[in-house]
């Protein structure tokens, strides 16, 4: 991942993403750079525009982030009655006769 991230902030930074400056990167982040792995990111990177690929996951990301908090109140407490009935369901003698069965 350190690769990735050395790659999104030479991005942000406006610097082109080539071997020098990603290794640049890595380096003042405290991570020895692995020739073969800048390379290759280097190459799955090669013809793709970060700046309009990062633009329209944004867009994507917040409708996406939205939606989970608003169930998140309602299901709160229905999923600690779920628990609640699970824990009741099987008792330590039912669960004893399950394991006699499987062992004969």
């Amino acid at each position: 991942m350190e690769y990735v991230y050395g790659a999104l902030l030479l991005n942000a930074a406006k610097k082109p993403i080539d071997e020098k400056g990603l290794s640049g990167v890595l380096s003042a982040a405290g991570v020895a750079p692995d020739a073969p792995r800048v390379k290759a990111l280097l190459a799955s990177l090669e013809g793709v525009n970060l700046a309009e690929l990062l633009s329209k996951a944004e867009t994507f990301a917040a409708p996406a982030a939205a939606a989970p908090a608003a169930d998140a109140k309602g299901g709160k407490a229905e999923k600690k009655e779920e628990e609640k009935k699970e824990e009741k369901g099987v008792s330590e003698e039912e669960a004893a006769e399950g394991l006699s069965a499987l062992f004969g």
